[in-house]
């Protein structure tokens, strides 16, 4: 349920968050603590700051009220991606390029599912990354999980 949630969620503000030129990096519905949580996770260029979220939630309010895509009560959280963001376009590989990033896979590639490189970008529709000092190429549809992160182990799993 909570699946058909986000992608509703987010085919309804990406445009919103857009016009305010920021990106909907993604979206979260999640049950914690017996409570309900709607979180808005936004970017640009420069970085988000608390005006950033405070202008997002007042923007998408409205439009969550109209449409209705919610039937429970929840919380509405808007906040930055952090330094761990997850990529999750194509484009987002290419934006982060020579970035370090964890990934993980669907299925097995060259016998593995985890892999922590240096974001070497993307040819034709694969994902580029630099593993223990070879290039491996892994098919963007084969990617299940993948994120920025500030160090990482080199060693390729």
């Amino acid at each position: 349920m909570s699946k058909s949630i986000t992608a509703t969620v987010e085919e309804l503000l990406a445009p919103v968050v857009e016009a305010n030129d920021m990106e909907l990096v993604d979206v979260e519905y999640i049950k914690e603590g017996g409570r309900w949580f709607l979180r808005l996770f936004i970017d640009k260029a420069e970085g988000i700051n608390l005006d950033d979220c405070q202008l997002i939630s007042n923007a998408v309010d409205p439009v969550l009220d109209a449409h209705d895509p919610i039937n429970n009560a929840y919380t509405l959280e808007v906040s930055s991606p952090g330094i761990e963001r997850p990529l999750k376009r194509l484009p987002d590989f290419e934006r982060f390029n020579g970035q370090h990033i964890s990934l993980s896979t669907f299925a097995p590639v060259k016998g593995q599912r985890r892999f922590n490189g240096l974001l070497k970008g993307v040819e034709s529709e694969d994902v580029k990354l630099e593993v223990g000092g070879q290039d491996v190429l892994i098919p963007f549809e084969q990617v299940a999980k993948a994120k920025l992160v500030p160090e990482f182990d080199n060693s390729g799993g």
